[in-house]
């Protein structure tokens, strides 16, 4: 069966359990300061969008479309289970996410990720986004890439 993405709201248990390995996961990489977690119960706003990427029914992938002023958009909690690398799930989610932020007429994507993510990188850079510097209020520190991409 293939992969299905859908938008579904993070508040649910097997949606909260991905997101703490994602969480998890990033502790691992960065210090505790300077990663930006986005929690379950503000992903589950109204500025924004979560896709669920599932395996049979099993939440294997998430990411997320944030919307700021300025019509700019945000990429967040972009995450792939290792059980299921390798198989483009991020470059769907982000597919996703860009073609919803040009759907509602957002200007620009941007996002933060780890110094530590070049499989992340490689994911946003064969999506068209380009390195730039510190974007929103992120600051700028050796532990974060940050990308953009026009959507004019």
């Amino acid at each position: 069966m293939a992969i299905e993405i859908a938008v579904e709201t993070p508040l649910q248990d097997d949606v909260r359990a991905l997101v703490a390995e994602l969480n998890d996961a990033l502790l691992e990489l960065t210090p505790p300061e300077h990663c930006y977690h986005l929690p379950v119960e503000q992903m589950a706003g109204q500025d924004t969008t979560v896709f669920i990427a599932r395996d049979n029914g099993l939440a294997i992938g998430c990411g997320a479309l944030k919307r700021h002023e300025n019509a700019i958009g945000e990429v967040k909690r972009m995450y792939t289970r290792p059980s299921h690398r390798g198989r483009k799930i991020g470059a769907q989610i982000v597919a996703r996410v860009e073609a919803l932020a040009r759907q509602e007429g957002l200007k620009r994507l941007v996002l933060e990720t780890g110094d530590r993510h070049p499989a992340a990188w490689a994911v946003y850079e064969r999506a068209g986004f380009s390195r730039c510097g510190p974007v929103l209020d992120y600051p700028d520190s050796e532990w974060s890439v940050f990308y953009e991409k026009s959507l004019a």
